[in-house]
């Protein structure tokens, strides 16, 4: 089955189709990691793209009824090198063409997806068109320039619960919002022995602080943080109020509840080898990432520090109210897929509730 991806600036890629067929758009970008294709394909902060994997092969350790981050895949395409059809893995149930195809997601694979990559690096995301009806090269840069572009989407709106729902827990109570939460972050938080009182975006301050709370996590989540504003007015509301923690899109959110402003990369950060240091103990962490936003360092009160940066480019990955127990983090502690040096801090989080409530 023949195939093509065009982007926006008249460049095709032409391969084979696995998975599902027909034709998709959405913001192209690339993820490095080398294993976790399952979590990246699951990750409701990949809504609204197509997403190219670097490592040269995937699929070879198959499709598992573990690692899964969401209820479905949310990504408008997936692009490989090789599309492995065997895999080997003790827990594999399926390969990676039936989950695409089951999912609806239109898989490309045989493409030089290095060039593409240099490509997205050099000239930043583009929108493109994937498709297995239309292989007119001129028909499908027309449309990938005509395709939305990803911010002014309600894709939070797209992936959230729609109605609050619990996960039980022996101690502490946090609610958690969900802007498109990965399944980690709540296992993280449930190990340790918080009930999580999962709401959904639109869930108001008011709402949120009914539930008695001892502390309120912000989760990721897909597109421009500047869409869903709404969500930075209900944090404004909570700061001062109970401990809070964000990450990803839940730390942009934050920012804006600071009263900072937020910014699109040129290419983003999307892997699971990225050098993080801690500007306080001078600690250097490797960490896993999923954002084409961040936040302005330079648009933050003084009440509010950065507390980690991005050693690749200096963006901020971290920050603290200097008096509040508020902090967050633009990269993913939970860590699936990725690395564990992160997941010390919902410990910290934790710690900051105990102490809040004596």
């Amino acid at each position: 089955m023949r195939a093509a991806l065009a982007l926006e600036d008249g460049t095709v890629y032409f391969g084979t189709g696995f998975g599902s067929t027909g034709e998709s758009w959405g913001e192209v970008v690339f993820n490095t990691g080398m294993t976790g294709y399952q979590e990246v394909l699951t990750d409701p902060s990949y809504c609204g793209q197509i997403v190219v994997m670097t490592y040269p092969l995937i699929g070879n350790y198959g499709i598992n009824g573990e690692d899964f981050e969401a209820r479905r895949s949310f990504v408008r395409g997936f692009v490989v090198r090789e599309a492995c059809s065997t895999p080997s893995n003790w827990r594999s149930k399926s390969d990676l063409a039936t989950y695409l195809g089951q999912q609806g997601i239109i898989g490309l694979a045989g493409i030089d997806t290095r060039a593409l990559t240099r490509r997205l690096r050099e000239r930043g995301t583009m929108r493109g068109v994937l498709s297995t009806v239309d292989l007119d090269p001129v028909s499908l840069v027309a449309k990938a320039c005509r395709a939305p572009h990803l911010s002014g989407q309600a894709l939070v709106e797209e992936v959230a619960t729609k109605e609050p729902y619990v996960v039980p827990g022996n101690d502490c109570r946090v609610v958690l919002f969900d802007f498109g939460v990965k399944e980690s972050i709540i296992r993280c938080l449930n190990r340790r022995g918080s009930t999580v009182i999962v709401v959904p975006p639109r869930t108001t301050a008011e709402e949120a602080l009914a539930y008695q709370p001892d502390g309120v996590m912000l989760s990721n989540g897909p597109g421009d943080p500047v869409d869903v504003l709404y969500a930075a007015e209900t944090v404004r509301a909570l700061i001062g109020k109970v401990p809070l923690f964000g990450i990803c899109l839940g730390h942009q959110i934050l920012g804006l509840a600071f009263g900072g402003r937020t910014y699109k990369l040129k290419f983003g950060h999307r892997g699971v080898n990225h050098p993080v240091k801690d500007v306080v103990t001078g600690r250097v962490y490797i960490t896993s990432h999923n954002h084409g936003f961040a936040v302005d360092a330079a648009s933050l009160p003084g009440e509010v520090f950065v507390s980690h940066i991005n050693l690749n480019d200096g963006t901020v990955e971290g920050m603290r109210h200097r008096y509040l127990p508020v902090f967050s983090v633009q990269y993913h502690p939970e860590a699936a897929p990725g690395t564990g040096d992160a997941e010390y801090l919902f410990d910290e989080f934790i710690a900051l509730i105990q102490r809040e409530r004596r």
